[in-house]
């Protein structure tokens, strides 16, 4: 079973900053886009950021110039820097990898994150 392992979540007055990883196995890291979501209570989960095996990346529209994703190849290991939260950020965070060749992807087990106003 393929293990994504994140950590880093936590609680966090607004205007501040968490920084999020999420480790997995190298044969998975290697051929795979990484991306971090997240899901509220009572909403779905919805895209915050991925990063291709290029490092070309995307963001949703409402963390824009807040968040950066990036990616260690050495370490297998994806990031999500998070700055300026806002309580409308509050939510579990999960990573996934979704592997290009096979179309397979595989999620973390999440990590709750909370920025209290």
């Amino acid at each position: 079973q393929v293990q994504l392992v994140e950590s880093g979540g936590g609680l966090v007055q607004a205007g501040g900053s968490l920084s999020l990883s999420c480790a997995a196995p190298g044969i998975i890291f290697s051929t795979s886009a990484m991306g971090w979501y997240r899901q509220a209570p009572g909403k779905q989960r919805e895209l915050v950021a991925t990063i291709t095996r290029g490092d070309s990346t995307t963001y949703a529209d409402s963390v824009k110039g807040r968040f950066t994703i990036s990616r260690d190849n050495a370490k297998n290991t994806v990031y999500l820097q998070m700055n300026s939260l806002k309580p409308e950020d509050t939510a579990v965070y999960y990573c996934k990898a979704s592997q290009t060749w096979s179309g397979r992807y595989y999620w973390g087990q999440g990590t709750q994150v909370t920025v209290s106003s």
